[in-house]
């Protein structure tokens, strides 16, 4: 993929975050509770799993 096309879309991503955090604060701050809820979950598992391996 092009550079210009990465920054394009690097930029564009980063303000529709702001606009998102700006105009919708609530949804934005469920959107963030959800992603991290599932990177603990992800964690949680890893660690289960690394446990379960030494035991």
């Amino acid at each position: 993929m092009p550079v210009f096309v990465k920054k394009l879309l690097l930029w564009g991503s980063v303000a529709f975050l702001i606009y998102f955090m700006a105009f919708r604060p609530d949804g934005a701050a469920q959107l963030f509770r959800g992603i991290g809820a599932a990177l603990m979950a992800m964690a949680q598992g890893l660690g289960d799993f690394l446990t379960g391996l030494m035991s």
